[in-house]
């Protein structure tokens, strides 16, 4: 089953759909515009969660380092041997070295969950959290991985979960997008097409907050003018446009751009406070991190997040990197972990306290996984890890996941997941289903035949699910 768009907005061409609108606000607003013109197409089922924040941990977090203690490899810390033959990328051939983690690890919670010491915050939700060790994906590569774990294509060109989401489910506030990126000041490696719309209708794509000075441009009216004044502007300008567009009824495209007029004039009321987060208290900021240099971006990020689901924004993702340590493992991973550990709890804690964590799914993961050895460094202080398609850490929490538990497991020294072992397609058909969409419903016909998000079907993994 397919689910196209109704012809009125379907004939309208790219050129024609942007022109005049094609920065700022306006884009931001005729894209919002265009979905709320679309009725959702509604749960397949009943849905355990309604929304998703999805933390992207750009360069591929080390399960050893983090989740996935590996107590074996201290024995073997600093072992030479050699590797070859394996599809894996360049710098994992030739002669390697297994390498311990630098980390002490802890149990938290009453579930017993691991943690690496430098979780210091993150740890009092153990219980809230669902790890899972069983995830495998096919790329070692970072743009292909990312393009992999966000649209379920390895090249890129498809849909990311996000726009799958609000194709299937709509927006939860007709004056904001459903689908909103916060992105690092540098993209992710495979820039923009990681929250693209691919080949579904281009307002499904993800809306990038800019990380720096205003997030949106032209979000504010011109200098000079009265909102007052922009109101009657807006007012003669839709007389006008009213009055050409009786006299030529078969132009759509004029219809559309005067409702989106109005609709960015609806957000340029709304939007300023929600982005505003200097208006919360300072108790609730400083639970973020925000104000210290080391987790102010990233306490941003998840306490915008938090505002943006709760004024009904479907889908946020926030983005977090460069977590590719290839070596100094210890001094890289370690501050990485430090700049999102306290955010992220005040996030969870937050949700909790508001009641939203029970049906705001939250997902924690990178593009894959790291290799329990380094072939770069002899040792030291200096050595890291190279990239592992073949075992991955992440975890989910509210939304219908079991909370308290960990799921699936690699081998002894953290190279290849053995227990639940799944593809990263049936991750992303769990993630649909949590959210009442079922991936073989889910479809689009485009270029032939009927496209979903799994690629050609996945299975649901159901010992994730309460």
């Amino acid at each position: 089953m397919s689910h196209q768009k109704p012809n009125q907005v379907a004939r309208l061409t790219r050129r024609e759909a942007l022109y005049g609108l094609s920065g700022g606000i306006g884009s931001l607003a005729f894209a919002s515009m265009l979905q709320a013109e679309v009725p959702k197409l509604g749960n397949h089922h009943p849905a355990k969660a309604n929304r998703c924040i999805f933390l992207m941990m750009e360069g591929g977090p080390s399960h050893i380092d983090t989740f996935d203690p590996k107590p074996a490899l201290a024995q073997r810390h600093l072992q030479k041997f050699n590797r070859s033959g394996e599809r894996e990328s360049a710098m994992s051939s030739g002669e390697r070295y297994f390498v311990r983690s630098p980390f002490d690890f802890l149990k938290a919670g009453k579930c017993g969950a691991d943690f690496s010491s430098e979780w210091h915050h993150l740890k009092d939700f153990a219980d809230d959290m669902c790890f899972y060790r069983g995830c495998q994906v096919e790329s070692v590569n970072h743009p292909t991985a990312c393009y992999h774990v966000n649209t379920g294509n390895r090249f890129g060109g498809d849909p990311a979960v996000g726009a799958w989401v609000t194709y299937g489910l709509g927006t939860l506030n007709e004056n904001l997008p459903g689908f909103v990126v916060l992105p690092r000041t540098s993209y992710p490696q495979g820039g923009a097409n990681n929250w693209s719309n691919g080949f579904l209708p281009a307002d499904y794509q993800g809306t990038p907050l800019r990380p720096e000075g205003s997030p949106i441009l032209d979000l504010n009216p011109p200098n000079g003018m009265t909102r007052k004044e922009q109101r009657s502007n807006l007012d003669l300008l839709a007389k006008l446009n009213g009055k050409h567009f009786s006299e030529r009824p078969e132009q759509d495209d004029l219809s559309a751009r005067m409702s989106s007029y109005e609709l960015a004039y609806r957000m340029q009321m709304e939007v300023p406070g929600i982005l505003d987060i200097e208006g919360e208290t300072e108790k609730t900021r400083e639970a973020y991190g925000i104000g210290d240099g080391k987790t102010d971006s990233f306490g941003r990020k998840c306490l915008l997040a938090r505002r943006l689901i709760e004024k009904g924004v479907r889908f946020v993702q926030a983005y977090s990197g460069n977590w590719d340590s290839h070596d100094y493992i210890e001094r890289a991973h370690g501050s990485l972990i430090r700049s999102v550990d306290k955010p992220i709890a005040a996030l969870l804690r937050d949700l909790k306290e508001r009641g939203l964590l029970e049906d705001t799914l939250v997902v924690w993961c990178g593009e894959f996984g790291r290799t329990p050895d380094n072939g770069i460094r002899g040792g030291g202080a200096s050595y890291g890890r190279d990239h592992n398609p073949k075992a991955m850490t992440m975890w989910f929490a509210g939304g219908g996941t079991k909370a308290g538990h960990t799921i699936g497991a690699t081998d002894e020294i953290g190279a290849e997941a053995v227990d639940c072992v799944h593809h990263i397609r049936d991750v992303h058909c769990t993630w649909l289903n949590l959210l009442g969409l079922d991936d073989n419903k889910l479809t689009y016909f485009h270029a032939g035949r009927h496209k979903q998000l799994s690629q050609f079907g996945g299975e649901v993994i159901g010992d994730l699910i309460a």
